[in-house]
């Protein structure tokens, strides 16, 4: 099924029902009074998280939803029949945004999750509710109010823990696929990867995170060049970055120059989304395909990659082509990401370092 990250829908929640104009009429009782019912809620929408959705495809076919209207009530105090809700299903991560001004409704993340997106309308009351000692006859009755009417914008940002950038051929499906259970389309030219990737990793039994991986952004991705930079929001809830390098580009650029590239476009793209913080998110620097070097050449290659760029934080040197290096990485990413759990579950308390990360890591 084609990836959709995007789609616009509308929901129509349903009317109230009408209240009733009636009168008790029965054979020896001259005075039955009013007895008009009121009429019945209508339905409500909600979108509801659904793990078994990972692509907001099928929005390409259905575009309208709507939900039951209350019926009206009757006679001998009878209330209308409520309408139903309607239960749209979504898939985990889905942000929800009026399309008409802008403003996010909310934002879907746990498996099961329910977000009311338009409100059903309130029921009509019905004749026997104007009673009273001076209006023992009412013929008045309110009608329903009508349920709302939204257009919305769903916008699927996924749930990884761990997000990989890096140009066209960086090794980051050949990484995705050699540490978790993904298996992306690896190949030898560039954009093999069309839509974010998702892995599980598992360095050890019964701990495990998330990694995503998304097509590679070049140059100019936010005018529109390559595949822009659409899918960086896949990023946005990620705790940590690692962005691939090739150490030994085949059309001879500058593995500094293609780092600094990438940190431009991730400018861009927090400017652009209203100052997200993607741009400042935690990066380590991964230097991949060292077994396209002579081994008396790796050293000095990243040294000096490394030392052109004024990198402080972590660096890895890997080949995910000949899985060297890359059990100890993941091993770290999952310390780091333990650690950082423990401080949000305990802010009030003493932070937890974090575990040493080593940048020499072979």
């Amino acid at each position: 099924m084609k990836f959709v990250d995007e789609a616009t829908i509308r929901v129509d929640a349903g009317d109230g029902g009408n209240g009733c104009v009636s009168f008790r009429r029965e054979k020896y009782i001259p005075k039955g009074g009013p007895d008009g019912g009121d009429g019945g809620d209508g339905g409500s929408v909600y979108l509801e998280a659904d793990t078994g959705l990972n692509t907001l495809a099928d929005f390409r076919f259905q575009r309208v939803f709507r939900a039951q209207n209350g019926q009206k009530g009757m006679g001998s105090n009878c209330t209308g029949k409520s309408g139903e809700d309607l239960v749209i299903p979504v898939p985990v991560g889905t942000v929800v945004r009026d399309a008409d001004t802008g403003e996010q409704i909310g934002d879907v993340v746990a498996p099961g999750q329910r977000l009311l997106v338009a409100k059903g309308g309130f029921h009509g009351l019905g004749n026997a509710r104007y009673k009273s000692s001076i209006n023992r006859a009412p013929r008045q009755c309110s009608p329903g109010t009508p349920g709302e009417v939204r257009s919305l914008e769903l916008e699927l940002n996924v749930l990884a823990d761990v997000g990989l950038l890096g140009l066209p051929n960086a090794g980051k499906s050949t990484l995705i696929s050699v540490v978790s259970n993904a298996r992306p389309k690896v190949a030898d030219y560039p954009f093999t990867t069309l839509h974010p990737n998702l892995g599980v990793v598992s360095p050890e039994p019964h701990r495990s995170f998330v990694i995503a991986d998304i097509p590679g952004v070049i140059e100019g991705a936010a005018e529109g060049a390559g595949l822009g930079i659409q899918f960086l929001k896949h990023l946005s809830r990620t705790r940590l970055l690692l962005h691939l390098v090739d150490a030994a580009p085949l059309d001879g650029h500058d593995p500094a120059d293609d780092v600094r590239t990438i940190a431009s476009e991730l400018g861009k793209f927090s400017a652009e989304r209203g100052g997200s913080d993607l741009g400042q998110r935690e990066r380590w620097l991964v230097i991949n395909k060292l077994d396209l070097l002579p081994e008396d050449q790796r050293d000095a290659r990243c040294d000096a990659i490394v030392e052109a760029l004024g990198w402080a934080g972590p660096v890895y040197r890997i080949s995910a082509a000949q899985r060297s290096g890359t059990d100890a990485l993941m091993y770290d990413i999952l310390q780091y990401l333990e650690s950082h759990q423990r401080d949000d579950a305990n802010p009030g308390g003493e932070a937890t370092p974090a575990d040493a990360v080593d940048d020499n890591n072979p």
